[in-house]
Order: C-alpha cells, then structure tokens, then sequence
C-alpha cells in the first residue's frame, strides 16, 4: 500500500439476500459502500423477494455461515460486525460462536423478524437463542416498534413504552439498545438507552412508500460508523440522517413497496 494512504474500515455482514435488491445483503453493501467502508458477506439465506413480497426462502446450512465468516475473520480482517437475518438457531448458535472469538470488534445486531409483507424470517422457536446467545454480544441493538414488542413481550404505542421496552431489551445484555419508532404517529423518533441515559433522535416524517429495507440501511450504516471509528451516539446520528436521506430519495420501482435508496449520496449521470 502506497505510503499515506489509509486501508478502509470493514464490515462483516451477516444476512440474508434480497433477490429485488431492496433489503438483506443487497441494501447492506451498498449503504456500507456509499459511506466508503468495505463490506464482506456470510450469507445465511437466498429469498426469492420482490417489492410486492416474500416468495420463497432457503436457509443455508449453519456450517457453511460460520465457514464464511472465519475465512472473512482469519484473511481480511473486520472492524465491525452487523447481523441482519438469522432465521433458526443452528445459525444464530454458530454466528454467536464466532462472534465471541473476536471480543474487540464492535457489533451491530438488526433482530430481523417479519419481512415487510408480513412473512416470517426468524423461526418462533429461536427467539430464545437470539436472546440468549446473540444480544449479550452485542455492542448496538436496533429493533424496530414490532420487534422490541416481540422480544419483550409489551406493547407499544409511544415515547414511554419505548423506553421501557430499551431496558428491558438491555437487561438481556447488549451495551446500548436503539429503539426505532418510525411506526408511531408524528415525527419520526428513535431511542438510543446506553444503561445510563436516554437520546432521543427526531427526524421529520417523510410521506414516502418506498421505503423497503430502510431497516437493514440504519444498522448497516450505524455499523459503517463504528468501524470507521466513531463512538456509538455518533454512529447512531450518522445512520438517522443517511435512512431519512434514503427514504427521501426513494425509488419508484416495481409493482408494491419500492425501496429506500442507499446509494442517494451517487449522482446518476445523464
């Protein structure tokens, strides 16, 4: 490397891929990318995905994803981990496994649940090792309204009830809990709870449908800052201000919910 120049931050994505190229693997490299930061995958599911919805899913052998992510590890190296979907717990055993071999490098977990046509990317019957074995190692965990509802077992419905479900949702281990409440009425308001104190992030509420993977866009950017270096509120306000800038400049394509627009930072020529 020539002399003065500096290697990029890298981020090890695990998630499934997004046929239609909204959500998953597909959105995370191109928001870790926009933000200059190098992503490598370890894929854990192929979805047969569109705007309208989830078509079909084949999950990939636990081994073959932890496979992926030593060879990953062990060559080019990591500062940064982000999860996205995990759909049984072989696979979030062995992710879990191989992230605690690297106790320095900080870790996104996105605890993908529902798609946004409503088809289940999680079996039921893993939430409890994504509790237990996942969260405890993670250093940002950024469930949306639905899934902290799920994995605490409460409802909802504003500012209070978020920040009751980011201690409970602390108490299972993660160093600090961002709650997204891009679901609730008026502004849209994220939760950030370090164990000590609570920041709130409000941005204006953008009257857009395509907003497709805007999910997987935050943690993935959220994951960029950190391995840029950054600390966890900056990261936090980096990727707020990327995901409204995505939703901004959504795009209009197929026949159901486009996506948000990860790569809004490119200018498309004529």
């Amino acid at each position: 490397m020539p002399a003065g120049e500096s290697k990029p931050g890298k981020v090890l994505i695990v998630a499934g891929s997004d046929s239609s190229g909204g959500a998953g693997i597909q959105a995370d490299l191109k928001t870790v990318s926009a933000l200059g930061v190098y992503g490598m995958t370890a894929i854990t599911a192929l979805t047969a995905q569109s705007t309208e919805g989830v078509y079909g899913i084949v999950e990939i052998d636990p081994e073959f994803v932890v496979l992926q992510m030593r060879v990953c590890f062990d060559d080019v190296g990591c500062d940064a981990v982000k999860t996205g979907m995990l759909p049984n717990a072989g696979i979030i055993r062995g992710v879990a496994d191989q992230i605690s071999r690297h106790p320095g490098v900080p870790v996104v977990v996105d605890p993908v649940m529902v798609s946004t046509s409503g088809v289940p990317l999680l079996d039921p019957h893993a939430v409890a090792d994504l509790k237990q074995k996942l969260l405890p190692l993670a250093t940002v965990v950024t469930p949306n309204l639905h899934e902290a509802s799920a994995l605490t077992g409460q409802a909802i419905s504003g500012i209070d009830e978020m920040k009751e479900a980011a201690r409970r949702l602390r108490d299972f281990g993660p160093k600090n809990v961002v709650v997204k409440g891009g679901h609730l009425e008026g502004s849209a308001v994220d939760l950030l709870f370090d164990g000590q104190e609570f920041i709130e992030f409000a941005a204006e509420r953008i009257a857009k449908r395509n907003t497709h993977g805007t999910g997987c866009i935050f943690a993935s950017a959220l994951a960029a800052g950190l391995a840029k270096g950054k600390a966890v509120r900056e990261s936090v306000v980096l990727a707020k201000e990327f995901v409204t800038a995505a939703i901004r400049e959504g795009l209009p394509i197929g026949h159901g919910r486009g996506p948000a627009n990860p790569m809004h930072l490119q200018r498309t020529l004529p």
